[in-house]
């Protein structure tokens, strides 16, 4: 089973390369982006909830989040593995994501621990990240607005790292390599 979680920072090509292994391992790229849009789109119980949060302007909540990713997890096709792209993002969300995983593990019978979760920070310099998002060319991302986003990101995200990498748990790949170089980087982390 190949269980992966991808942090990094917004432009550090976390969606591309999630879809890029996904592919390879044959495993399902899950963002909650697309969880959440799925759900409001289907018009399930949980996307009605977040819709209405939505609509009003609000933030849905962790716990909807997390149930809604706890859902996913349960799909058919995540039985043989998933990438998780941009979640958990604090460690309580870690913590969760841990609980589901053993309780996967225990429905299908696979143990403890012979299937590690791969948790790969991608790493890349402010400068590159500003230039990658300026390229994008969305209308809200001039360079004080992204230089803010990478700021809450890391302070955010560090207690997260911090968590990972106290645990043993975290691989770092460059992801100011290029595209193939880091896809061929993240190959030999889910490996190892």
């Amino acid at each position: 089973m190949v269980q992966v979680i991808f942090l990094g920072p917004p432009g550090s090509g976390k969606g591309t390369q999630a879809a890029r292994l996904s592919e390879l391992l044959a495993v399902p790229h899950i963002s909650t982006g697309d969880i959440l849009r799925t759900h409001v789109a289907q018009q399930t119980d949980l996307g009605q909830k977040a819709k209405a949060f939505m609509d009003s302007g609000d933030l849905v909540p962790d716990q909807l989040i997390l149930d809604m990713v706890q859902d996913r997890l349960h799909q058919p096709d995540a039985q043989k593995g998933w990438i998780l792209d941009g979640f958990p993002r604090n460690v309580a969300q870690a913590s969760f994501v841990e609980e589901v995983v053993l309780q996967q593990k225990a429905e299908n019978g696979s143990g403890n621990s012979d299937d590690p979760v791969s948790i790969i920070n991608l790493e890349v310099p402010d400068e590159v990240l500003i230039e990658r998002l300026l390229a994008r060319g969305r209308a809200d991302d001039c360079e004080e607005t992204i230089r803010h986003r990478l700021q809450v990101y890391r302070e955010q995200t560090a207690p997260l790292i911090e968590y990972y990498r106290t645990r043993n748990q975290l691989s770092v790949v460059n992801g100011n390599l290029s595209v193939d170089q880091v896809t061929a980087e993240l190959k030999k982390a889910v490996a190892s």
